[in-house]
């Protein structure tokens, strides 16, 4: 018999704690304690050789090659070019419209990753609607006494958050369109959004902007011009929006059929049973391959190249070239990546608090 004048002893120190997770999960078997010491080794002799280099040897002051004497990472290369990876060759005079549309977008976007902010709702509705107008008008100039600045000039991390923002607006609404289309009753409307699905889907991106750039203009009536950068614009905007109706495709497909039916029992139209209960579940089940679609999106901005818009890689990509830095191609680089890196994280953090919020997975 258990006695009770005596209280329970603690359990061993050994199933407890960090050495109680690191004895289940890293030394459970003779198996498992070979591979994480195997594993634990590849990483020392992986990362100590590579922070020697890009941080304990690494020179981090200075303006020109010069400064970079250490045999380290040369980091005086991106402090130098800073402006050019940010702003492309926007006027230097106007980098304040730059820095305001970067304040804005943080300001907006930092909300939405707290679940008690207050008027979320509204602030998620006007970077949607109203940020990219104000955008529009801050970036282009022309108006209220700024300066016009041709988007030609644009570039960098600038025109890499343009093309992805946009593309990730206007992407998702017209694959909703599509996909609900798809699966239509009506045979000509499923028709047209077949054949527009199967058409982007079955060409690269690069084509599509190839085509955008060179061929678009071919079309329009005499007089009528589109912008480098627009048609870049509607080549990733229309590209994009057929993938994404498959994924929602994939997401209206998951919902049970009495769902539709419920809809129809309670005397509710096409439009109102797909907004109200269709729609938004079908779109909780897709939450991950919608932000996958989306951190594609923002990666693919990249091979705008290809049409002469410097994005911030491209940016990256002419910079090292300048033979008064030597080779510092490895540093330039890395430094693209880790931008990419922080923004697709971002994504990717944001769409599994957003999973966990809407418990998107089926708890026993």
């Amino acid at each position: 018999m258990t006695d009770l004048k005596n209280p329970s002893l603690a359990p061993p120190v050994t199933t407890v704690g960090i050495m109680g997770w690191m004895r289940q999960n890293l030394f459970s078997t003779p198996l498992n304690s070979g591979l994480t010491v195997l594993a634990v080794a590849f990483i020392y002799l992986l990362l100590v050789p590579f922070f020697q280099w890009a941080v304990w040897n690494a020179d981090w002051t200075g303006s020109d090659q010069s400064a970079c004497t250490s045999g380290g990472a040369c980091w005086v290369f991106i402090n130098a070019r800073m402006e050019l990876f940010i702003y492309g060759f926007f006027p230097t005079s106007e980098y304040w419209r730059v820095d305001l549309v970067f304040a804005l977008l943080a300001v907006l976007i930092v909300p939405q990753f707290f679940e008690r902010f207050p008027h979320k709702g509204w602030i998620g509705f006007f970077t949607l609607t109203g940020f990219p107008v104000l955008v529009y008008f801050l970036l282009v100039g022309g108006s209220f006494g700024l300066e016009p600045v041709e988007s030609g000039k644009w570039g960098g991390l600038m025109l890499t958050l343009v093309l992805a923002f946009v593309g990730i607006v206007a992407a998702l609404p017209i694959g909703i369109l599509l996909a609900l289309g798809r699966r239509s009753e009506m045979p000509v409307i499923r028709t047209i959004c077949v054949c527009f699905i199967e058409l982007w889907r079955g060409v690269p991106l690069i084509s599509v902007l190839f085509m955008a750039s060179v061929m678009l203009p071919l079309f329009l009536p005499d007089g009528v011009n589109f912008d480098k950068l627009l048609r870049a614009l509607i080549g990733i905007v229309l590209f994009q929006s057929a993938y994404m109706a498959e994924v929602i495709r994939g997401g209206l497909q998951a919902i049970p059929k009495g769902q539709y039916e419920a809809a129809r029992a309670l005397g509710l139209g096409y439009w109102k049973s797909m907004s109200l209960i269709i729609l938004p579940q079908a779109l909780k089940l897709v939450i991950p391959g919608i932000v996958n679609t989306f951190i594609a999106l923002f990666k693919d901005t990249t091979l705008v190249l290809i049409i002469g818009l410097l994005d911030i890689l491209a940016s990256v990509q002419s910079a090292i070239v300048d033979p008064a830095w030597g080779s510092v191609s490895t540093e330039g680089y890395l430094f693209a990546a880790f931008s990419f890196w922080i923004f697709c994280f971002s994504m990717s953090r944001y769409s599994q608090a957003l999973e966990r919020k809407l418990e998107t997975g089926y708890q026993r």
